[in-house]
């Protein structure tokens, strides 16, 4: 992590508290040196790496479908998930990739249900956690995922270019999440894999799909890009297909739809 950064630039107050937490569970609260970003792992992943294909295969039309337990927002979503069972529907109903939140403490994850839901579903997994420690990388691969987060808005661009190398060099694909022109700033100089523009404000929770709308331009022409949040039907699929992203990751519209393969078989069209 880099040095201090205003309320107005750096992290939103919550990932500020997550992120302490997650130094806390991992290093004992003091952060490692973060991954140096040059050596093995700098060139991306191939497209035929299974994630990178998943997606690929399915371009303009490619949902990571999503399993949370909850978030600092919803509260925890209780007895009435089955995240298992969740993750087969998902699979039954043409999803391309899985995307399950590990996070404990705010958003009740772990990366046992990662495990849990990747060897259910059968699809390659997306990790999503908040990445401060080597070990979040080595849990992911330990637990069968495919791909790891990385919050753009949590490093220097030094030091997201380090942990991306060091996701590759476990075979994880790293997923580059952006909301802001000074995330897309940090990808500067490097070639990259896979890109996500984040449509949900991290200080409001407040959602707007055309943010990736006006991204999209700004992103790496030789990156899979994904919309991620706030895509409720298939009218925003299409919308944002339009504008050039490949995959989108869907959380909450099926996780709180009545029949969730339903709701992805809309997706879809």
């Amino acid at each position: 992590m880099g040095g201090p950064m205003d309320a107005a630039t750096g992290p939103p107050d919550v990932l500020v508290r997550i992120v302490e937490r997650r130094r806390l569970a991992f290093d004992g609260g003091t952060p490692p040196p973060p991954p140096e970003p040059n050596g093995e792992g700098v060139e991306p992943l191939p497209r035929s790496h299974p994630f990178l294909a998943a997606l690929a295969a399915r371009s303009g039309n490619a949902v990571i479908a999503e399993v949370k337990m909850g978030s600092p927002r919803l509260g925890r979503l209780g007895d009435g998930l089955d995240p298992v069972a969740q993750a087969e529907i998902y699979t039954g109903a043409g999803a391309a990739a899985l995307s399950v939140v590990v996070e404990p403490e705010f958003f009740y994850g772990s990366y046992e249900l990662l495990a849990e839901c990747r060897h259910a579903a059968g699809l390659p997994a997306l990790a999503k956690d908040f990445v401060v420690s080597p070990r979040q990388i080595e849990s992911a691969r330990r637990a069968g995922a495919g791909a790891v987060l990385l919050i753009a808005a949590l490093y220097t661009a030094e030091e997201l270019a380090g942990w991306a190398a060091l996701a590759r060099r476990h075979e994880l694909v790293p997923l580059i999440e952006l909301h802001d022109r000074g995330d897309v700033a940090k990808l500067a100089g490097h070639e990259w894999e896979l890109v996500g523009v984040n449509n949900r404000d991290l200080r409001s929770f407040e959602v707007n799909i055309d943010l990736s709308i006006e991204r999209a331009a700004d992103l790496p022409a030789g990156a899979l890009k994904v919309a991620e949040s706030g895509i409720a039907g298939r009218a925003e699929v299409e919308k944002l297909a339009a504008a050039g992203f490949d995959a989108f990751l869907v959380g909450e519209s099926l996780l709180l739809a009545p029949d969730p393969g339903a709701k992805l078989g809309e997706l879809l069209g």
